[in-house]
């Protein structure tokens, strides 16, 4: 049975990371190419497999050859129906109709960038696909130019060397001066292959595109819907931690006694569910996560502060007085770090136990070890 503060914890984490979420907002790539090219490959490289399970997604226009796959801080729309370089002119003005009213809408209703992607091994590319890149960016769109399934092979002299017929489709594509996002076309092989050798390559270099094409304000939302890119990740937590610490630490510099230190605790949770979404995280598992890894045991609030507490060097009898600044800013920090490497594990498919469930002991000894090593860090530091 779940203990009281289990389950008034696991509903205020729920709401932080609803928040959270909405802040963050939502990144919405267009893909396009003819069928066959890997195009959903590609993207469950880059973002991982949700979409992939959300289906065919939901028709965002009349004809109902535009769908919009929605998951959390990613979407994904592409098209049904139509072929791009066969039906160019269908496409274009639905597309344009859809664009057109998605302006009028908040920002994370918006289509920010396009890939355009082709198969190396088609050794083509047509007229027609290159007037649908210039109707895209006609549109406003950013266009990454993406070569898919390239083979690559170790050189003579030590470097890597695509595929000759792969830099000759490049070649024909470049002369044609197309206006595409960083003026490159990145080759790509989304998936390694044991067969052949293969291995993948090309997805940092085609996300930093992304990145450089989409609007700022949507750029967390690419960090948290990535799964390649955990130095951007840990990037967007540790600046979360550092706004949740000078939090802290003004409100330890209050008096306020520590019958009400649940007053730190919307900032821990706040902190904490941002770090989730950045991870990728679900709302279910970051739950589950956040109530193993504090193990708060039978008073809501002040049991989730006063049980971590005793941790914190230098914290004394702050449960008769007050938290002064440091300590609730060395407990905040402590917190955060410990709460990242948690999250980190759990965004690489680590920490479950046989059957694919949670380990929560696992998790809960991961984060007091780390918990209590930041703890006493930043303490050495003040």
């Amino acid at each position: 049975m779940a203990k009281p503060t289990d389950a008034w914890f696991g509903q205020a984490f729920g709401k932080a990371w609803k928040d959270k979420a909405e802040e963050i907002g939502r990144f919405n790539l267009a893909i396009f190419g003819k069928t066959g090219v890997g195009k959903s490959t590609l993207v469950n490289a880059i973002f991982g497999e949700e979409i992939a399970a959300t289906g065919i997604g939901q028709p965002v226009t009349k004809a109902a050859h535009l769908y919009l796959h929605q998951s959390g801080t990613l979407g994904v729309l592409d098209t049904r129906g139509l072929e791009v370089g066969k039906d160019n002119a269908e496409l274009i003005t639905e597309l344009q109709d859809y664009l057109h009213g998605m302006r009028r809408r908040a920002l994370s209703e918006q289509v920010h960038v396009a890939w355009y992607c082709v198969r190396a091994g088609d050794r083509r590319f047509e007229p027609s696909e290159a007037d649908f890149i210039r109707a895209l960016h006609a549109m406003g769109l950013p266009v990454v130019m993406v070569l898919t399934q390239v083979p690559r092979s170790l050189g003579s002299g030590g470097g890597d060397r695509v595929h000759p017929d792969a830099e000759a489709l490049a070649a024909h594509i470049s002369a044609m001066n197309l206006p595409i996002q960083d003026g490159l076309i990145h080759y790509t092989m989304a998936k390694a292959d044991e067969f052949t050798g293969q291995a993948a390559y090309g997805l940092q270099e085609l996300l930093d595109a992304t990145f450089q094409g989409a609007p700022s304000g949507v750029a967390h939302a690419i960090t948290a819907a990535q799964q390649i890119d955990f130095d951007r990740k840990q990037e967007r937590a540790e600046a979360a931690i550092k706004l949740a610490t000078g939090a802290a630490a003004a409100a330890g510099a209050s008096p306020i006694p520590f019958s009400d230190a649940a007053i730190l605790v919307p900032i821990q949770l706040g902190m904490m569910a941002s770090i989730a979404v950045t991870y990728g995280i679900s709302i279910e598992r970051s739950t589950a996560a956040s109530i193993a890894a504090t193990a708060a045991a039978t008073t809501a609030g002040r049991s989730v502060v006063g049980n971590l507490l005793k941790f914190v060097p230098g914290a004394g009898t702050a449960v008769a007085g007050t938290i002064n600044a440091t300590v609730a800013s060395t407990f905040t920090y402590a917190i955060g770090h410990a709460w990242v490497r948690v999250c980190e594990r759990l965004a690489r498919g680590e920490l479950r136990a046989v059957g694919g469930a949670l380990d929560s002991d696992k998790i809960h000894r991961l984060f007091m070890d780390e918990f209590k090593a930041q703890a006493k860090r930043r303490s050495l530091k003040k």
